[in-house]
């Protein structure tokens, strides 16, 4: 069944007007909600149909951000959040998310990265991770599918993934219940300061909240925001996604190698991710893509070339120039707050996005790691 969207004009002036209903905003509007924020989330398709609609939903920091650095700080924090607002989300609206903390196994297929491995096994020995490298042997002992030319490997037991798609539409659903609003009101054009207020202009109508958040993905430096000379820096990078109908022993893990990584599900198939190109707004998927991915995958697990295609899929990612996200309040434009530019980390960063964003703007307690995440680092944003 589709998800019922409210269209409808709307005069209330709300507490917080979310722009975006991907992971990273419908995740910001349930915890606005939950903490009693009267909410209203805007954009022109479902939750989840942009980027998150072709996201693995990987939850691996310790293979995303290799070595240290706030990328990793960022990252290993919304992972330890994952347990609670999982379990939470479901609860409330009823609907079941598959998530599995199986763990991953990160693949080398020569010397240096067999160098690499072993360098991010001492890097997480240092911070308490469990992890263990493991040889050839090792390796097939863990996935006995894979291919030939596999020298090692390097297991983490406490990483794995999440259905996006269904906790995005679980967020969406627990947010309703707390009060929020969905509106189908068109792609947002600009933001425009009124008083004390901000109004949204769309294709189809205003909105007007205290505060607004500005949750877009890729498409928020598309929007004009009154009184900033510059748009949000983040563009789109696309990534292409293979679900293969798989047939026989299945795989036991995520699995990761340098081109492609491969998640198995309970239900029998197989994601195969993800390409990573520089193809502006163009979200079609690709026989190029398609080929790429199918290579990739075989070279790890030759098996692969047995699955049935059951369907490619394309999301633009919104990358910034250090692949940092973009989460932290304007220094331009009162009561407005970017959370944008999560790149390939959506999914992964949602839950620590929307706990810096809500403590921030209902209990001005601004994270000291915000510090690597502020807007201003690009200007004056």
């Amino acid at each position: 069944m589709a998800e019922r969207r409210d269209v409808v004009d709307i005069v209330d002036i709300v507490d917080i007007v979310v722009i975006g209903a991907g992971i990273v905003g419908c995740a910001t509007a349930y915890e606005l909600a939950r903490r009693g924020a009267s909410v209203q989330i805007v954009d022109d398709r479902p939750a989840g149909m942009g980027a998150t609609q072709a996201s693995a939903g990987v939850l691996a920091p310790y293979i995303e951000a290799r070595g240290e650095g706030p990328l990793l700080e960022l990252t290993a924090r919304s992972l330890d959040l994952f347990d609670e607002l999982v379990a939470r989300v479901a609860s409330v609206s009823g609907t079941p998310v598959a998530y599995r903390r199986t763990g991953t196994l990160d693949i080398a297929l020569n010397d240096e990265a067999m160098r690499r491995l072993r360098r991010s096994a001492d890097l997480l020995a240092r911070r308490g991770v469990a992890a263990e490298v493991v040889d050839a042997a090792g390796a097939r002992l863990a996935e006995p599918l894979l291919g030939d030319g596999i020298l090692g490997g390097l297991l983490i037991p406490s990483q794995g993934y999440v259905a996006a798609t269904e906790l995005t539409r679980a967020l969406a659903a627990a947010a309703r219940h707390h009060g929020a609003q969905f509106i189908e009101h068109g792609r947002v054009r600009r933001i425009v300061e009124h008083g004390s207020e901000l109004s949204v202009e769309t294709e189809r109508g205003t909105l007007t909240g205290h505060h607004v958040v500005v949750a877009a993905g890729s498409w928020s430096g598309l929007i004009e925001i009154a009184g900033v000379t510059g748009r949000v820096p983040v563009r789109p990078v696309r990534g292409q996604l293979l679900q293969l109908a798989w047939r026989g022993t299945a795989l036991g893990r995520v699995t990761w190698g340098e081109r492609c990584y491969l998640v198995p599900w309970e239900d029998g198939t197989l994601l195969v991710g993800a390409t990573v190109e520089e193809a502006g707004f163009d979200e079609r998927t690709t026989a190029a893509g398609v080929r790429d991915l199918i290579e990739a995958a075989c070279e790890i697990v030759p098996h692969v070339s047995t699955a049935g295609f059951i369907a490619a899929k394309a999301g633009l990612r919104p990358a910034t120039s250090d692949e940092l996200p973009i989460i932290g309040g304007s220094s331009v434009v009162p009561n407005l707050m970017y959370a944008t530019g999560h790149y390939r980390n959506g999914v992964l960063l949602a839950p620590l996005t929307a706990e810096l964003v809500a403590d921030a703007m209902l209990e001005n307690r601004i994270d000291p790691v915000m510090a690597h995440t502020r807007p201003q680092r690009f200007g004056d944003l």
